[in-house]
């Protein structure tokens, strides 16, 4: 294969605690809005054996393409909680809102509400709650929705007692319909099969992949597979193609499964570094976004292992821009294919880059053989894409002409990592060659 990939960060926001988990939203109406989400662990003060506390913080932000002189995301709104393990946006609107949920250290399951004001802003408010178990951390949660179903809302949690919960949404409010102990050591992931929500998936600490058919009870799981060697912590179903399960684990391989064969994966690619979390394209079915802790952010094209060619999917671009652990990470559904709007200075700006000393600062040279940059001068204001690098600027590499090279596909993703506290907004721009576009058609 070959291919122009090229990923640039457009802004890094610092958490101050340590961030886990960052999640655009899908609903059409928000699809600007980005939640993060922080895990704190703070040591007992005084004797040893202190219990420490967990504390956490939600961030809300809105992500904006004017063009202005001003970063693309805007912090709307930030409540202190309980420790944040998960988050996940519920893929349909609920009585007409948008519905975030949390899986927080308490134990409980959290859903909030993003509700607008008269003055037009936006935030969250606390809609309602659950405890899955006393004395236990919820680890992930995931909803039934993930093909922009809403017939039915469910919700299905793990937690550190190794046990799943089930539970269904309606009137605003949340009820338990099941729970079990699915796994030995802590159940760090579970998720619905998005084609079949009686059918649910799990992983957990004890190296262990399970699925379950809510239809016939959780006594005995459907499988039980053992092919990742060390902790199950992320699944993901494809909401684009039937059967088809994304797995990731400490062992650092990325499993690909076609859910009717459970005994075989269609695909093992190594990614180094244990795989936190995992993330289908939200349009394109062969695109998977990987969060690989000790060794940063990763996609890969799964085409051929879809088609059931086997062999590893291809690293087609990487962000290396975190220094800590990979762990959240998400795909945003705006679009960035049309250009972003110039703004009205970058024709003749009131002080020029080049008089007031500014430039572009080269942070590292990306593994696809382009430069990436911090969009701020030496003073650190803003500099938008529309605004050009002053001519005492270093050549930075090979960049995408939007006539001869326009790329085919622009995303816009954020990810987080946790000692350093840091979230960071970038872009990938893809180009593949005339080869893989006709196979990415059929």
């Amino acid at each position: 294969m070959a291919w122009k990939s090229r990923t640039r960060n457009l802004q890094v926001f610092d958490t101050e605690l340590s961030a886990d988990t960052v999640e655009w939203c899908p609903v059409v109406s928000s699809q600007d809005i980005l939640a993060c989400g922080t895990y704190q662990l703070q040591k007992g003060a005084g004797e040893e054996d202190a219990t420490p506390s967990r504390t956490g913080r939600l961030y809300l932000f809105q992500f904006r393409r004017e063009g202005s002189m001003s970063p693309p995301l805007i912090e709307l709104q930030h409540m202190d909680t309980a420790a944040i393990l998960d988050l996940k946006w519920c893929h349909v609107p609920v009585s007409g809102e948008a519905l975030l949920g949390m899986a927080a250290a308490t134990g409980e399951l959290q859903l909030y509400t993003l509700s607008n004001s008269q003055e037009g802003a936006r935030s969250l408010h606390p809609l309602c709650s659950l405890e899955v178990g006393a004395e236990r951390l919820a680890l992930s949660l995931d909803w039934s929705t993930g093909r922009m179903d809403s017939s039915e809302v469910r919700v299905v949690c793990s937690d550190s007692a190794g046990c799943i919960s089930v539970l269904s949404l309606a009137e605003g409010a949340l009820t338990a319909l099941s729970q079990w102990k699915a796994h030995d050591f802590e159940a760090w992931i579970s998720a619905f099969s998005y084609w079949d929500t009686q059918l649910i998936y799990s992983g957990g600490d004890d190296c262990k992949l399970k699925g379950w058919d809510l239809r016939v009870g959780p006594s005995c799981p459907t499988f039980t597979s053992k092919r990742h060697s060390m902790g199950v912590c992320s699944i993901h179903s494809n909401p684009h193609q039937e059967h088809i399960l994304a797995t990731g684990s400490y062992d650092e391989q990325v499993l690909l499964w076609d859910g009717r064969n459970m005994q075989q994966p269609l695909s093992e690619s190594s990614v180094g570094g244990g795989v936190w979390r995992l993330k289908w394209h939200p349009t394109h079915h062969h695109l998977l976004l990987a969060a690989c802790m000790h060794n940063d952010f990763h996609i890969l094209h799964c085409q051929q292992a879809l088609e059931g060619n086997g062999g590893a999917c291809p690293v087609i671009a990487s962000y290396i821009l975190h220094n800590s652990l990979a762990y959240g990470a998400d795909w945003s559904r705006l679009s960035l294919e049309e250009p972003a709007p110039c703004s009205p200075a970058a024709a003749e700006p009131k002080q020029s880059l080049t008089e007031s000393g500014g430039h572009l600062r080269i942070q590292y040279e990306s593994p696809t053989a382009s430069f990436d940059t911090s969009l701020e001068d030496d003073a650190g204001r803003y500099i938008p894409e529309g605004i050009a690098a002053p001519s005492i600027t270093p050549t930075l590499g090979p960049t995408l002409n939007s006539n001869e090279d326009a790329p085919s596909l622009s995303c816009l993703l954020a990810s987080c990592s946790f000692y350093d506290h840091m979230l960071h907004v970038w872009r990938w721009d893809w180009t593949p060659d005339e080869a893989q576009r006709e196979s990415d058609r059929c």
